[in-house]
């Protein structure tokens, strides 16, 4: 699987929905009418309708005809993500809403395998629309509220990054794997945020075998994890815990310039849950120290949070469904209690048995049916 690097904190948002899962709502249309635009993706072609669409949201129904699991991506300048959808298996389809305020070029493309740069065509977005945050109070109310809640979270992840690579580079391994989850709570609540930035998630959260540029070195998170639990402290291990302070500290003051709208806050809040169904149900995210229910608590957290901020939209436009994502968060977080280990913490993904993990599947599918009808909910 390629390192996944979803846009959700720039000028865009990406509905992304969980592998076998179909969101329930229908994707609005594009502004100027005419319905969404279709994708169809195969191992070899990215097929999209319309080449240009009007300012403002722009909708895709991706429909993968392939035999490759693939992802559909629209980048704006500098390859910077517009909005993305991943997982699509063959013969399922997905949908993407994006708001596009700014008129320019831009790129779409199909990721067969969900590896590479990608099949890619260009996309024009003419004139200017305005901002839905201008438009509506209780939107622009959300979006500031969210932003205050990841400027928190990266705060504190600066903070307790800091303690886990003191912790590294004065060789105390077991005060290292003790820290080790606990900083990556932060990263992982505000995850859609870090990760859009295309650069510095290779650098801080790629995995051993996700596929990198040329000169692009195994670094960040996982391979101290690695180094913690596999190798032991090997003698690049400061420099590598000095680099992940270096980009932690990039990612707090890109994040000060960001503009975030509604959608990216919908799609974020379902995206955190792919997350969960792609990397830590299955046991792929922490392959070394099996910290995975820890992350798993994080996404769903900052799935909350994003919900949270929106329920006064939610409840204005569709009263009854906020009591729907309330029991449903609920259900997660008390099958998520139940984990729990001595220590505070969570138990070991390998720990886990068959039936345990599908109980998670379940639980996270219905939570993800009724997130993914948000972003259509407030843009109505």
């Amino acid at each position: 699987m390629s390192r996944r690097i979803p846009g959700v904190v720039l000028t865009a948002g990406a509905a992304l929905l969980l592998a076998g899962c179909t969101s329930t709502a229908q994707p609005p249309a594009a502004e100027g009418g005419g319905g969404p635009i279709t994708v169809t993706a195969s191992d070899t072609a990215c097929q999209v309708s319309a080449v240009e669409a009007p300012a403002g949201n722009i909708s895709f129904t991706i429909k993968n005809s392939g035999t490759k699991v693939t992802e559909f991506y629209l980048y704006g300048t500098g390859d910077r993500i517009m909005g993305e959808v991943e997982n699509i298996g063959p013969g399922l389809s997905r949908d993407l809403l994006v708001e596009v305020p700014d008129g320019g070029a831009y790129t779409t493309a199909c990721k067969p395998g969900m590896v590479g740069d990608g099949i890619r065509g260009a996309f024009t977005v003419t004139g200017t629309a305005q901002r839905s945050t201008d438009q509506n109070a209780q939107l622009a109310e959300a979006t500031a509220g969210y932003t205050r809640y990841v400027t928190s979270q990266i705060e504190a992840l600066v903070a307790k990054n800091t303690e886990f690579t003191t912790a590294i580079k004065a060789g105390d391994v077991e005060q290292a794997k003790a820290l080790y989850p606990v900083s990556r709570t932060y990263w992982e609540r505000i995850e859609p945020v870090a990760e859009s930035f295309g650069d510095l998630d290779p650098k801080m959260d790629g995995r051993e075998d996700d596929e990198r540029d040329p000169g692009v070195a195994f670094t960040g998170y996982h391979r101290l994890e690695k180094d913690l639990w596999v190798d032991g402290l090997q003698p690049d291990s400061a420099a590598i815990a000095d680099q992940l302070d270096a980009d932690i500290a990039d990612l707090q003051n890109r994040v000060k310039t960001i503009e975030l709208t509604p959608v990216q806050l919908a799609n974020g809040a379902k995206e955190l849950l792919d997350e969960v169904a792609t990397g830590k149900i299955t046991g792929e995210e922490d392959r070394y120290s099996h910290t995975d229910l820890w992350d798993f608590k994080a996404n769903v957290e900052g799935s909350q949070a994003s919900v949270a901020a929106l329920r006064p939209v939610i409840d204005a436009k569709d009263p009854s469904l906020g009591p729907i994502l309330d029991q449903r968060f609920a259900a997660v977080e008390t099958l998520l209690e139940g984990y729990r280990a001595p220590d505070g913490g969570f138990v070991l993904y390998t720990q886990l048995t068959e039936a345990d993990t599908k109980k998670m599947t379940d639980a996270v599918d219905a939570l993800a049916e009724p997130i993914s009808q948000v972003a259509g909910v407030v843009t109505s």
